[in-house]
């Protein structure tokens, strides 16, 4: 009898064969292989889903339906092999998704954030050398976390200033350019990292193992920095907490862009799918959201509005 967790090490492997950045649905799944297996069970019933819930069941239902969509992904490709397996209804537990409003950083938020990271420890300093400039890349780009991490060390062409993104999300290309300051300080990281490592790496952040830092670590880091800066209250047993997000650098990079729109009176219909293109959104109107999701956007969307329309009456 093959386990659970075997099975899903199988999983894991085909699909970041294929590309696919799997660091938030592993945590999920392994732990549900693990319970699985402490039930003596060898393949997925909607039963045992069921008895999981129960007994980690202090999320509420928004958590457990992306939690139910996880497995249901893993049982269907189970399902080709074991014709046993159950694959959970997608209606089981009913979640309501919404988007979480941003939290928009302040100029000098995001410098503490990028400091701080600078001095989070470790045997040669690397740690914080690539957390720093991981932080300060977002903040300055508005990649996504999966795609910084994503970032092999030819990826970066600093002779260009361009990142080519190739690990975007569904698997999405892209080329990003980046300011001269900006290039500077990812040519200081690669020097700095070379100096510990020695050349010959693939990716370009890396931690002192040697190792590409994934989603978890990323997330991890930044909650032990916004504890120390007070942006999140300090927990213990190193517990993330709950606070501003390292996602909400990227939110704060496409509010301060649209903001800057409006101030200097451009047309935001016209540079709106330049930054949905920039963002690697696959639809304008996902970056249309950012208006209605910060409050100051949205008075200053008003403001414009009631200007066309009182232009309009007085002509």
């Amino acid at each position: 009898m093959t386990s659970l967790s075997v099975r899903l090490q199988h999983y894991i492997a085909a699909r970041r064969s294929l590309g696919f950045d799997l660091s938030s649905y592993e945590r999920v799944l392994r732990r549900f292989a693990e319970f699985a297996d402490g039930e003596g069970a060898d393949h997925i019933t909607v039963e045992l889903f069921l008895r999981w819930k129960k007994h980690y069941g202090s999320a509420n239902n928004n958590t457990w339906a992306m939690r139910l969509s996880m497995v249901r992904v893993f049982a269907r490709w189970l399902q080709g092999t074991d014709p046993r397996t159950e694959v959970p209804p997608h209606g089981l537990i009913r979640g309501k998704p919404r988007r979480a409003r941003p939290f928009i950083y302040t100029d000098g938020q995001i410098a503490n954030i990028v400091t701080e990271a600078a001095r989070l420890p470790s045997s040669y300093g690397l740690r914080g050398w690539t957390c720093s400039t991981l932080f300060g890349l977002i903040a300055v780009t508005g990649l996504r976390v999966s795609e910084a991490l994503g970032l092999d060390d030819e990826d970066v062409d600093l002779d260009q200033a361009v990142l080519n993104v190739r690990r975007g999300k569904n698997r999405k290309c892209r080329t990003v350019p980046v300011s001269e300051s900006t290039a500077q300080r990812l040519a200081a990281y690669r020097a700095e990292r070379k100096r510990i490592l020695g050349s010959g790496e693939t990716a370009f952040f890396l931690f002192e193992s040697g190792t590409r830092p994934t989603d978890y670590g990323a997330r991890y880091n930044f909650a032990q920095v916004c504890q120390r800066i007070g942006l999140r209250e300090r927990q213990a047993f190193r517990r993330h907490g709950r606070g501003p997000r390292i996602h909400d650098l990227r939110h704060t990079f496409a509010v301060r862009t649209i903001m800057d729109w409006y101030r200097r009176g451009l047309d935001p219909d016209r540079e709106m799918l330049k930054l949905s293109t920039y963002l690697g959104h696959s639809r304008p109107e996902l970056t249309y959201w950012y208006i209605e999701a910060s409050p100051e956007l949205l008075q200053l969307a008003c403001e414009r509005a009631e200007r066309n329309f009182s232009g309009r009456e007085a002509q």
